[in-house]
Order: structure tokens, then C-alpha cells, then sequence
């Protein structure tokens, strides 16, 4: 296992971030309208490259394809833009992307064969966007009903054709995105057992009390999970819909999830460190805390140190770090 290696980029919170295909480079955006492209060094540090700036408003959300080598951004100025490497002039140039809503554009990601991606949206529905080659643009599809609040993120099957969602309504859906523009031949499965059309409803789940921060398909694309507002963390199978296994954690909210295979997932979110938890049966497992930092020796602090550091700058600095790496969800 690779050592864990620290770095602190920003000095604001981190709203997105994603990695190139090789993990080089990497993009992240913040609390302004720019995004920032790192580079990897031969020590493993990651350095100032350039910046993307073209939004107007607070960046959200990025993503990076990594076999077409393009990145989407979305910002709260209702735009989406896709960036192509201009190899003559080594530059990143935009393209528009015309995304048709009337509030912020929150949640970006690319399908998996990069040929569409999705952006949610405080405007209720979910935009599906691919190439449009006469115009030369990337042109959008809505996804509108039953969606009755802001998107906060969305995830696509492995067969590039059904994509989840998690919203502030409280729930997590399931949508077919096949496209004729695109003349998608899906096969049918669990999740859509029989062809369906774009924008059909293939699945709705309503056992969060709380708004769906992070939903995730399975490698196979059988399972999906999601975490909510209300600490419960979620798993069906598409071959048994009708059974949810819910964990109520007694943790703080969950902001994100990650399949490590079939029957494991990594969440983490408000508490600040990752978390295992396993499928066993028919329930879902707390498996183990996976940040665990070991305590230094003499890290206790002696009467006269803890007076020379209130002295020098007026605290003692007690209870003000955390004994995670991340010092924030």
C-alpha cells in the first residue's frame, strides 16, 4: 500500500477536485470563479500549472475524461464549459456548452464512454449534454419530472446509459439517459428491464430523511449506494429494489461514497475520516475507521511550554486541531 503523502493546496475549501488519467495533473476548484490545474513533480508534489478562467461566477464542480483528455466545469454563473488541450498553441480552450437553466449549475460528471455528461442544477432538473458536430457545441437534453429540488450529485451506470441521482427532496433516482441523437442501443437489465426512453424513471428510493450528498454505482453497475443528511448510508441491489439496506450511523453526515468492490464501500463526510463498511448478508456493517493517526510521543505539554505559547500568542492552541489528516469534512 502507497504511503500516505499530505499537501495543502488551498487555504478555502475545495469544492471539486478530479485527476487526469495517470494522475499527473490534477484540477480543483475552490471559492472563485477560476479553476486551477496542478502538476505532479518527480517528487510527488503537486504544483501551480495554469488556471481556467471563463466562468463569472463560484466554480462547483469539475471533471476530467481520462481517455479523451477533456475537462467540464460548472459554476453558479448557469454555464458549463468543456476544455480541449490546443497542443499548437498549449493552451486550454473552452468550449460552450449550452446548458438551457435558470439557477446554478452544481454537479458536473462524464460518462463513461466520454461521449455525454451530466450537470445538476438548482433548477430542478438534470441536463444531459453531448457533441453537437454540425454546430460545433455541446448541446443539452433535460431530465425535469419527478425532480423537485436542487441536484447535489449524480453518477453513471458502467453501460453509459442509466445514470443516478441524489437531490435535496430527499431522494435518489434512477433515469434512463439513452439518446437517438447518439442512436444508443442499451441492454436491457435489472435497472431498465426493458428498453426505455430518455429521461424514464427506472427507479426511486425514499428511505433518507436527509438530502442525498453522494450516490455511487457498483463496479458491475448491480449495486448502487448513497449517503444522506441523516448519517444513513444506503445500498440496493437492482435485482431486489424493493430492499434497501440502510445503516443509520451514529457518526456525523456523510458527504461522498466509493465502491471498493462488490460487497465494500469507503464514505466520508462531516466526521472528517473515511469509513469502511461491509455488506454482510442482508445488513450493512461498520467495518473500520480507515484515518488513524498515531498519537506522538511527548505530545503532552509541560506548565511552563503551554505558559510561554499563551505569552507568545495568547492560546494554549488546546482543542483546536483534530487527530485526523483532513481538518474539515
Amino acid at each position: 500500500m502507497a504511503a500516505k503523502k499530505e499537501q495543502r493546496l488551498l487555504t478555502t475549501p475545495i469544492s471539486g477536485h478530479a485527476f487526469n488519467a495517470d494522475m499527473s495533473k490534477m484540477i480543483i476548484s475552490g471559492t472563485s470563479n477560476i479553476a486551477t490545474i496542478y502538476q505532479r513533480d518527480a517528487k510527488g508534489t503537486y504544483t501551480k500549472e495554469t488556471e481556467l478562467k471563463k466562468h463569472i461566477e463560484r466554480v462547483k464542480s469539475v471533471d476530467w475524461a481520462p481517455n479523451s483528455n477533456r475537462i467540464a466545469t460548472c459554476a453558479g454563473d448557469r454555464n458549463a464549459y468543456v476544455w480541449n488541450w490546443d497542443a499548437t498553441a498549449g493552451e486550454w480552450k473552452p468550449s460552450l456548452v449550452l446548458l438551457r437553466i435558470e439557477r446554478a449549475a452544481t454537479y458536473v460528471r462524464w460518462s463513461l464512454k466520454e461521449d455525454r455528461f451530466a450537470v445538476g442544477s438548482g433548477a430542478r432538473l438534470l441536463s444531459i449534454c453531448y457533441y453537437d458536430e454540425e454546430h460545433d457545441w455541446w448541446v443539452s437534453k433535460h431530465i425535469k419530472k419527478p425532480i423537485r429540488s436542487t441536484i447535489l450529485c449524480c453518477d453513471w451506470h458502467p453501460n453509459n446509459y442509466i445514470i443516478a441521482i441524489g437531490s435535496c427532496d430527499f431522494k435518489c433516482r434512477v433515469f434512463s439517459s439513452a439518446l437517438k441523437e447518439l442512436d444508443d442501443k442499451p441492454e436491457v437489465s435489472g435497472w431498465m428491464p426493458k428498453l426505455s426512453k430518455f429521461g424514464t424513471l427506472l427507479a426511486e428510493f425514499d428511505t433518507s430523511e436527509g438530502w442525498v450528498h453522494g450516490v455511487k454505482f457498483s463496479p458491475s453497475g448491480d449495486k448502487l449506494a448513497w449517503v444522506s443528511h441523516d448519517s444513513s448510508i444506503n445500498v440496493v441491489d437492482m435485482n431486489s429494489r424493493d430492499k434497501v439496506l440502510r445503516c443509520l450511523t451514529k457518526s456525523l453526515p456523510m458527504m461522498s461514497v466509493i465502491w471498493l468492490n462488490e460487497d465494500s464501500i469507503v464514505c466520508g463526510g462531516h466526521d472528517n475520516y473515511p469509513v469502511l463498511y461491509n455488506i454482510v448478508g442482508d445488513q450493512l456493517v461498520h467495518g473500520a475507521r480507515l484515518d488513524i493517526n498515531q498519537k506522538k510521543a511527548g505530545g503532552g505539554m509541560s506548565a511552563m511550554a503551554r505558559f510561554k505559547q499563551l505569552d507568545d500568542k495568547g492560546t494554549d492552541d488546546k482543542g483546536t486541531t483534530l487527530d485526523t489528516t483532513h481538518q474539515n469534512a
